[in-house]
């Protein structure tokens, strides 16, 4: 039984797969590999596609896995006809839509929901206010888990809502971990839609207010996406302190204050360690 752990983007799945063991040239130690099927150079490909910190060119996975050069192409062909990789505009593979939905499938399973949910759930209680974790998802962010505080005054952002990168907390802390040259491309294409009276519509601004995030790692929002709304998120990371998920807390302003929530970081990154060690002990 081989594993193989798949990151990307910030996502992290599993694969069990029953596979014959590799069969290893024995004429020279530089002599290339010779892989047992083509089930296991597929799996070779995404897992060097999802793990890459820089999308890899045909030659470069050729290069690495040791894997001739046509075969490369057949496979990358039939991966991308299914949805599983795509090419960039300089004809170097990044992850496809069923790679990201396939690393995601770990954080639904039910087997680790009501752990997930009782850290979230004394979260709400510690802070006495609504709490949730967010996933990034192109240009937009996801709700994917939320537990809301006992309020009759509440916010109502249900689970699987998206909103823009550029101006909620989780969307502005995701913008910070990028790579900065990435980043400030992707804040020069933003629609950058004034969404209250106090988005950021300034790509400078955005920028400038991304970089002083990346510092601190917290991620903050001051009615920049709903009046009336104060947020702020910190990263949820693996133990190679790879970012994957945003843990977030937001409020109504005649409740809490932005000062009010900065007040309630320490207790959101003990829960977001906890959350990283959840997902940690799901993968291995």
């Amino acid at each position: 039984m081989r594993k193989i752990i798949l990151y990307t983007e910030g996502y992290i799945s599993l694969f069990l797969l029953d596979v014959s063991p590799v069969t290893q040239s024995t004429s020279s130690h530089n002599s290339p590999r010779t892989k047992g099927s083509a089930v296991e150079r597929t799996l070779a490909i995404i897992t060097l596609v999802a793990e890459s910190s820089l999308p890899p060119s045909p030659a470069d996975i050729s290069f690495q896995l040791e894997i001739p050069k046509p075969t490369v192409h057949r496979l990358l062909q039939q991966l991308e006809a299914e949805g599983y990789v795509q090419l960039n505009m300089r004809g170097q593979i990044e992850p496809g839509e069923r790679m990201m939905i396939m690393a995601r499938g770990v954080l639904h399973s039910s087997r680790y929901k009501a752990l997930r949910q009782s850290i979230l759930r004394r979260l709400a209680d510690e802070v006495d206010e609504t709490c949730g974790i967010s996933l990034a998802d192109g240009l937009e962010m996801i709700y994917y888990d939320r537990v809301q505080a006992n309020w009759p005054l509440r916010i109502h952002l249900p689970i699987g809502s998206h909103s823009p990168i550029w101006c909620t907390a989780s969307g502005k802390l995701y913008l910070s971990t990028l790579p900065q040259e990435q980043r400030r491309r992707i804040i020069e294409n933003l629609p950058l839609q004034r969404m209250t009276h106090r988005t950021i519509t300034d790509p400078a601004a955005l920028e400038a207010e991304t970089q002083i995030i990346a510092r601190t790692e917290l991620g903050i929002d001051d009615e920049e996406f709903i009046a009336g709304m104060v947020a702020i998120s910190v990263p949820i990371k693996d133990a190679q302190g790879r970012c994957y998920a945003f843990l977030y807390i937001h409020a109504p302003t005649l409740r809490k204050s932005i000062d009010d929530l900065r007040a309630c970081e320490p207790a959101m990154r003990c829960a977001a360690t906890e959350l990283g060690e959840l997902i940690d002990l799901a993968i291995l």
